[in-house]
């Protein structure tokens, strides 16, 4: 299964590739250069594909847990300031995204809309310091009865030039389902209040729409 983000460009490429091997096999004669060439052709349009894909995921609906927004890696936790929004001391985990990473943007909580803002800003590498204040960011908060206001921020890299995001502002959401894609290497930030319980540590692999990342306590 792949995600709407990437039937165009899955098309382009399909398109690419084909051409590419037909020129190939029509004008380079050189078995030894010829197969090779073909072999990267074919490689380029695997890569597109596994960028694109869009796994089901099996989420535990739970209006006392937070889940991983996207699949990848753990860079930070912290407490921070949150400027934007909140304009006061949230906790912040950051999951970093590689280009083989699946780069579905999920709803981390249920519940309504709150805030939703873009920001254009730089293309800083994704677990720079700054690349989540400076950085081509998309902010959106989704109030959820049972814990509150949350806020997840997709977070442009290096090479991601593309954010897309679904959340409007007074939409109904539910954990769990697709809220946006960043395309390439990029990151998601959550802020959760500080009270809130953390459920991953550094450099933890997390899966999107099922991993626990913070829960609130009963």
């Amino acid at each position: 299964m792949f995600h709407k983000e990437g039937f165009k460009t899955i098309l382009i490429t399909g398109l690419i590739v084909v051409a590419g091997i037909l020129i190939t096999d029509h004008f380079v004669s050189n078995i030894w250069i010829q197969k090779p060439l073909m072999i990267l052709f074919l490689l380029l349009f695997l890569l597109i594909l596994q960028f694109f894909r869009d796994p089901n995921r099996k989420t535990a609906l739970n209006d006392l847990h937070v889940i991983a927004p996207a699949d990848g890696k753990v860079v930070v936790i912290e407490d921070v300031e949150e400027k934007e929004y909140f304009k006061g001391k949230r906790k912040q985990i950051s999951i970093f995204m590689s280009p083989l990473n699946v780069h579905v943007t999920r709803y981390p909580v249920s519940g309504v809309v709150k805030y939703s803002k873009y920001h254009p800003g730089k293309y800083l590498v994704a677990w720079h310091p700054k690349s989540s204040e400076d950085n081509e960011r998309t902010s959106i908060v989704v109030e959820n009865k049972t814990l509150g206001e949350v806020m997840y921020r997709q977070v442009a890299g290096a090479v991601a030039r593309r954010i897309v995001n679904y959340a409007n502002v007074g939409q109904q959401v539910v954990q769990g389902t697709d809220a946006g894609f960043i395309k390439f290497g990029s990151r998601l930030d959550i802020f959760v209040p500080l009270d809130f319980e953390i459920h991953v540590g550094l450099n933890e692999s997390v899966r999107g729409g099922e991993t626990v990342i913070a829960l609130k306590n009963d």
